[in-house]
């Protein structure tokens, strides 16, 4: 059987009385083998032979202490704490599927996973909610941080670069919850993306253009929509002697180029202190010559420091915003600024919006699952008090297949962008046949008709 039918087949409910009778030794044993040895128990480059056997001789000298058990059960227990010592328990397995997008811990016996946009219930679980919390120690231990009733939420990032959120009580009201957002370790390639219907091909040569003229583009989208990926595939087409210096919550872009500076911002520590937000690395950057500055996501007030920066030289920097749109998009830049602490009138910061950003890409994640480019817009002029958008590809809706997939496709709207200049100064060419309505690719199903 495959692993993910495995997975998510009918998980039984939890047998009244089930908890572990060990669960606080084996919490006690735990929590003082990864105390002891720290950062040793994340060294990638210590043999992981010699590493388990140095935790199970820690485990068995703690255990050695604690009458009344049997040889059997102690090398049961040896065994159980090194495995959660030195891996995730029953996540294991989910974080080893590339199939697997996100994994929700809703409880020890409620885990949930989404694959291609969809959420399934799976059969993993923990022995109890005890196993759940040595997990989770694990988890945070590995970022040198901690998780307790005075510090009852964190944001972590697993070695492989997936993103952990873990939030316990009294926050929580349903016990300790998990949510892993999985880092891809096969970065997908614009060639790629119009293969699954992400985007078309006319769309892919005008972006590629425009990373190479220069232009600063903003990707928008809810959650999951796909931005990071679409910004990692962007970025390919930055020219490789470009100094290129990226900021980021949780390093998750994967640039191949020669000459690139990655810069990530630090959360408080225990004591509340020694925060780096981003804003601070935005400023930061501009002291390092950069030519090209790619913001992981934007999200506060460092909104205000990315505009001056587009408008201060800083030509063909890429970022990611969550929005609804590309006009919810421009809004939430100005709620940002806001959040800075000026007081600057909102005509002051729509101008300095419509004169660094270029172009706005849209991903949404539709009804089957899939994530596609919906719009492509271009940042105008002012007029009067609001800023001028056009559109220059957007997603048609054809309909539905008997499976419930999405027919459409990304097509031009025949608007030809007015930023032809910027082109020009580049010596980049723009052949307008690009925007021309026509024959457009449509989700693999096959070309759709000429408009």
């Amino acid at each position: 059987m495959e692993l993910h039918e495995r997975l998510t087949t009918a998980r039984p409910a939890p047998p009244p009385g089930r908890d572990d009778p060990f669960a606080e030794l084996k919490n006690r044993v735990h929590l003082a083998v990864i105390g002891e040895l720290g950062p040793q128990l994340f060294n990638v480059n210590m043999d992981p032979v010699a590493l388990r056997d140095r935790v199970v001789v820690d485990i068995k000298r703690h255990l050695a202490d604690e009458p009344g058990i049997s040889r059997d059960d102690r090398e049961r227990l040896a065994s159980a704490i090194a495995d959660d010592a030195l891996g995730h328990g029953p996540l294991e397995r989910l974080l080893a599927d590339d199939s697997i997008s996100e994994i929700m811990v809703n409880g020890p016996y409620d885990v949930w996973i989404e694959r291609h946009g969809r959420l399934f219930d799976t059969n993993v679980r923990f022995d109890d909610e005890s196993h759940m919390r040595r997990i989770i120690n694990k988890i945070v231990a590995e970022v040198g941080r901690r998780v307790d009733e005075s510090s009852p939420m964190v944001d972590a990032r697993l070695p492989d670069g997936s993103r952990v959120n873990i939030i316990i009580p009294p926050l929580s009201l349903s016990g300790p919850l998990i949510t892993i957002r999985k880092f891809s370790k096969k970065r997908l390639t614009l060639d790629e993306m119009i293969k699954i219907g992400t985007l078309n091909t006319e769309a892919v040569d005008y972006l590629q253009r425009c990373v190479h003229a220069e232009l600063n583009i903003l990707i928008s989208g809810g959650t999951g929509s796909g931005k990071t990926t679409l910004l990692n595939a962007l970025s390919a087409a930055i020219p490789d002697e470009d100094r290129i210096v990226t900021i980021e919550d949780a390093a998750e872009l994967q640039l191949n180029q020669r000459h690139v500076l990655r810069l990530e911002s630090r959360p408080k520590n225990i004591e509340g202190e020694g925060e780096v937000p981003i804003r601070e690395l935005v400023r930061n950057s501009l002291r390092m010559r950069p030519d090209r500055i790619v913001v992981g996501e934007v999200r506060g007030a460092e909104a205000l420091d990315m505009l001056q920066a587009m408008n201060t030289g800083h030509d063909g920097s890429l970022s990611t915003v969550h929005a609804n749109s590309p006009r919810d998009a421009l809004a939430r830049v100005e709620t940002m600024v806001l959040m800075a602490g000026f007081d600057l009138p909102v005509r002051a910061i729509r101008q300095q919006v419509c004169s660094a950003l270029d172009l706005i890409v849209h991903l949404e994640r539709l009804e089957d699952g899939t994530r596609r480019v919906t719009r492509i817009t271009e940042v105008q002029r002012m007029e009067a008090d609001v800023v001028t958008l056009q559109e220059l590809f957007k997603f048609n809706f054809d309909g539905k297949t008997g499976d419930g997939k999405i027919v459409g496709g990304l097509c031009s709207t025949g608007m030809r962008p007015e930023s032809i200049h910027k082109f020009e100064k580049r010596g980049i060419t723009l052949p307008l046949s690009m925007f021309q309505p026509g024959v457009v690719q449509g989700n693999g199903a096959g070309e759709r008709p000429t408009l």
